[in-house]
């Protein structure tokens, strides 16, 4: 896929990659960059070097977040995009962008542990929204999170997104999700307007 444009620049699937603030460069991802990303998904979520930072879910599962297929399947999906996000040559974030239609699914988004906490979350939150609503003129952003995972809602919520107290189970006994380490998993519903 063709890199995007950053927040300053219109939207185009054709135009090069620009910097956006914090000196972050967004576009799509290439069948090139896979194994970066899995070790980013991973590294923010699964295992001791998760620990780092703040969106762990060791604590809650073990084994893989993701793997080389699934990403794959992201990047070539005809209605997602896998938005890659780079500081400095190297991959720093990314976010799944779907379109559902009359909204846009936000998933598969993580940022690596030794830049969490400064600000470049909130970026590539507000740049995914900005792309989902130009690209494909939806005015919702939904995502499922873990219900358990209540300091990640609330950053969610002081984003603008609700909670609608929507439940989908947790894929127990499929370990592509992980392993889990309780038994009262489940994905909430979240949804926010783009205005």
């Amino acid at each position: 896929m063709d890199p995007v444009t950053a927040p300053a620049a219109p939207v185009s699937t054709c135009a090069p990659s620009v910097p956006a603030p914090a000196g972050l460069t967004f576009r799509d991802a290439r069948d090139a960059d896979v194994a970066d990303l899995v070790a980013l998904i991973e590294s923010a979520y699964r295992g001791d070097a998760s620990r780092a930072g703040w969106t762990t879910e060791a604590d809650l599962l073990e084994g893989q977040r993701t793997d080389p297929e699934g990403v794959i399947a992201v990047i070539e999906g005809p209605d997602s995009r896998l938005l890659t996000v780079e500081r400095d040559g190297r991959i720093v974030a990314c976010c799944q962008l779907e379109h559902r239609g009359g909204h846009a699914y936000f998933g598969m988004f993580a940022v690596g542990p030794s830049v969490q906490g400064g600000g470049v979350g909130k970026i590539v939150l507000a740049e995914a929204e900005r792309q989902a609503r130009e690209t494909w003129g939806v005015t919702e952003m939904h995502m499922t999170v873990i219900s358990v995972r209540e300091d990640l809602i609330a950053w969610y919520e002081r984003r603008g997104y609700r909670r609608t107290g929507r439940m989908t189970p947790f894929p127990y006994g499929d370990e592509r999700f992980g392993i889990p380490q309780r038994d009262d998993l489940e994905f909430e519903l979240l949804v926010k307007e783009l205005g």
